[in-house]
């Protein structure tokens, strides 16, 4: 089963975890300055050690994935939008079929290697991603300085080049109102707090990701660590947040089952309403509100909530207006079915 949809460690308000690792050849500029040639050299050099690396990764040129499952890639947080929006340079990926491995090759540095897990699980994901990144040592000469460590083509990620980053679901902070309080202590504990697809971009349905912004002057088991104790700390607000709602459950359970009615009766779903109703949808799940829905059920109407994972559900492209009414069609079957 991939990983997406998949229940982990803390998986209450930690939906994900991510560790990120940026690499760039020495032999060539960054992605940034090289030319056509050049990208297409590096392209071909790490098409060729492919099978050497092992973990059941393919090689998928970009140009050879259709758009639906591009953005499809993007809405499971496995490639970034602006992978996919650049049209000039040769890029690929390196993906296992879990999905839970993937190597985005010539975005912003020739190599971003990324490992995924749901729930809390930085110590681990670390572990792999410096496993995989030894093997692609062992192969290739990679641009580092004596004194600043990896070179990388955004100076914010020189040092270790890591980027370890958790996906929290904090509801009950935001219906408390604590939710600035929060962002705020994030951000002054050195950490950096975005929405769902990172950098620039807004909260979508009480969820945040929060991720190291230093890469320089600390170890890679320096950041997991500061990392790990933010998160365990908002984690606990969070929990406290719920129970301090619950004192008063039928304000509580009427938020949360007028969600689930929504979800459940609808004939029309935009994928930003949606998102929000999940997010009450899955706090009431979480605390054992709703019986009609489980971890297993959340997570796929989180998934095929959004565009282009809807349209490969239903195996067709949908226009707009046909995917609003689309929607509420595949989460009925979601809900309704016993397997999940």
């Amino acid at each position: 089963m991939n990983w997406y949809l998949q229940s982990g460690k803390n998986s209450d308000v930690v939906i994900s975890t991510r560790i990120r690792l940026a690499r760039n050849l020495e032999e060539y500029p960054f992605p940034t300055k090289f030319s056509a040639e050049q990208a297409e050299e590096i392209l071909n050099k790490i098409k060729e050690i492919t099978p050497s690396i092992g973990y059941g990764l393919k090689f998928i040129n970009l140009k050879d994935i259709d758009n639906i499952t591009k953005v499809s890639l993007v809405e499971k947080h496995i490639i970034s939008p602006e992978f996919i929006a650049n049209k000039k340079k040769s890029v690929a990926i390196l993906i296992n079929e879990e999905e839970n491995i993937c190597m985005m090759i010539n975005e912003e540095d020739h190599i971003r290697l990324q490992v995924f897990s749901s729930g809390l699980e930085l110590e681990n994901l670390k572990n792999l991603a410096v496993e995989i990144e030894e093997k692609l040592d062992s192969m290739l000469t990679f641009a580092v300085h004596e004194k600043y460590g990896y070179l990388t083509a955004c100076p914010t990620n020189v040092g270790t080049a890591m980027r370890a980053s958790v996906m929290v679901h904090l509801p009950a902070l935001t219906m408390t109102g604590n939710i600035h309080k929060i962002l705020n202590a994030v951000n002054s504990f050195g950490m950096t707090i975005r929405g769902i697809y990172g950098e620039g971009t807004q909260s979508q349905g009480d969820i945040y990701q929060i991720s190291n912004n230093q890469t320089l002057g600390l170890t890679e088991n320096d950041i997991i660590k500061n990392l790990n104790t933010i998160t365990e700390r908002v984690i606990e607000q969070e929990r406290i947040a719920r129970k301090y709602l619950a004192k008063n459950s039928i304000d509580l359970e009427d938020r949360v089952y007028r969600a689930y009615g929504t979800l459940a009766y609808a004939t029309k779903l935009s994928s930003e309403e949606c998102q929000k109703l999940l997010s009450y949808a899955k706090l009431g799940t979480d605390l054992g509100i709703i019986k009609e829905l489980n971890d297993s059920k959340i997570a796929k109407l989180y998934l095929y909530n959004s565009s282009a994972n809807l349209q490969k559900y239903v195996g067709k492209p949908l226009e707009g207006y046909e995917r609003d009414i689309t929607r509420p069609k595949v989460i009925k079957q979601i809900i309704a079915n016993k397997d999940n």
